[in-house]
């Protein structure tokens, strides 16, 4: 079963992200638009079996340029990447920018989109126990750029320890966020970043 969710930006009150996702037990499938004053962009993900990232495939257009992404995680810890751009803009070139710095990374993370914290909170069973701080590396998709960084970043069950509420950090404590989620993982209110809308919103 496929559901819809829509998004709107909170650092940004003109961007709207909006997603469709499939759940399964232990995985997903989904994609998504992003649309701001200054580009739009579309995304596909496909995770596999532990909510463990298959690939992610971006593309961004703005006014004059644009650049696509296709990142493909081969469930071992590496990482590959297509990438392509046309036109003329400032940002940094697309793709993977250190790949062996992303061995021990098992999830993508796109900048600005609530979807991929899914993946890490279903993984750690945040949504179902208490879990201490727990360190993970991401494979981090910047936007609009699409060049792929690695991010530290640190996952725990969130204060309010009522199942909806998740911990969420750099590693270095220098951002940290309570994020509230839903009863699959998928993100309510991300403070400082989005908070789902219905669609007429």
């Amino acid at each position: 079963m496929t559901s819809l969710f829509s998004w709107r930006g909170i650092d940004d009150p003109d961007r709207l992200d909006h997603a469709a996702l499939s759940l399964a037990e232990d995985g997903l499938s989904g994609h998504g638009v992003s649309l701001t004053p200054l580009y739009a962009s579309s995304w596909q993900l496909e995770v596999g079996a532990g909510w463990i990232t298959r690939s992610l495939r971006v593309s961004v257009q703005g006014r004059g340029w644009g650049r696509t992404l296709d990142l493909t995680h081969d469930g071992g810890g590496g990482w590959s990447a297509d990438a392509s751009s046309w036109g003329e803009t400032s940002l940094d070139p697309p793709g993977l920018q250190e790949p062996d710095s992303l061995r021990s990374a098992v999830d993508c993370d796109l900048g600005l989109c609530p979807v991929t914290n899914t993946m890490p909170i279903r993984r750690l069973g945040l949504l179902d126990q208490a879990v201490p701080d727990t360190a993970l590396v991401m494979a981090w998709v910047e936007m609009p750029s699409l060049r792929v960084l690695r991010s530290d970043q640190v996952y725990a069950t969130g204060p309010a320890s009522t199942g909806t509420s998740v911990r969420y950090a750099s590693s270095d404590g220098a951002f940290q966020s309570e994020l509230t989620v839903d009863d699959d993982g998928i993100v309510v209110d991300y403070p400082q970043l989005a908070r789902r809308i219905r669609v007429e919103d």
